[in-house]
């Protein structure tokens, strides 16, 4: 398998595993579509974590492959590319990156399909597609831009620069910075406690903001509403209420 799926406290982790550099060729990318379906239906996996391993999160598409596809060959793949990292990025559960050594290209794109992005001191990402004559192609012109803002997405796509785990961070590509030994560990900290939470509510919380960033205030607003109403037919929000009343808050225990 070039992807890897281990369930633990709750925790799904996918672990890339084709060396030396995890490049992501298409047998990787249908595997990471499948798995991404695959802890969407299970009631087990309350979280997910995406890992590439000790030395390296992935260093981006495997070139050998995409050099021998013509004009023709990509238009038809380049479709199921975007949807195999949309099918992570919509995975209905917390998901965390723990990105160790190089997250290049597709890499930079897988870690930016999770919600949160743990990286280890030695991290180096970026978007070098345009060293190749290419732009991103599994969402980086969207992700990154939503995520960093279009002035440091267009520095970071145009120059194909490397960015280290400290700029990283600053610019809000990651969100916590620590030494490579610790990067999967507190990712999956991170994600079992998560996963000891409401998981309808954390559902609602992820669809929620990701819907709403795609389209305007009003309609965020509604998506919001609907959301918080429906949650009231649920027995997560009856234990939460519950606990608060006769306990104090921050007591419950989900299901």
């Amino acid at each position: 398998m070039t992807v890897n799926l281990e369930v633990a406290d709750g925790v799904a982790t996918f672990r890339l595993d084709r060396p030396p550099m995890n490049a992501l060729d298409v047998a990787t990318q249908d595997r990471l579509r499948e798995l991404a379906a695959e802890v969407t239906r299970r009631d087990d996996v309350r979280a997910v974590v995406v890992w590439g391993g000790e030395k390296v999160f992935a260093a981006g598409a495997d070139i050998k492959e995409m050099r021998d596809m013509d004009h023709a060959a990509m238009v038809a793949r380049s479709r199921d590319l975007q949807d195999a990292f949309t099918a992570v990025a919509r995975i209905p559960k917390p998901v965390v990156a723990a990105v160790t050594g190089y997250a290049l290209g597709g890499g930079c794109e897988l870690a930016l399909c999770a919600d949160f992005r743990i990286a280890a001191e030695n991290a180096k990402l970026g978007q070098p597609e345009i060293l190749l004559g290419l732009i991103p192609g599994a969402g980086g012109t969207q992700r990154l831009a939503r995520l960093v803002g279009p002035s440091r997405a267009k520095d970071l796509i145009f120059t194909g620069r490397q960015v280290k785990a400290d700029e990283a961070v600053a610019i809000g590509l990651v969100d916590r910075v620590v030494p490579a030994e610790e990067v999967y560990e507190q990712a999956h900290a991170w994600a079992a406690q998560l996963a000891k939470g409401p998981a309808m509510a954390l559902r609602a919380a992820k669809e929620s903001v990701d819907a709403g960033l795609e389209t305007d205030l009003d309609t965020g607003l509604a998506i919001e509403r609907n959301w918080f109403a429906g949650l009231f037919a649920t027995e997560d929000r009856e234990i939460g209420m519950r606990s608060f009343v006769e306990d104090g808050p921050g007591k419950a225990r989900f299901s």
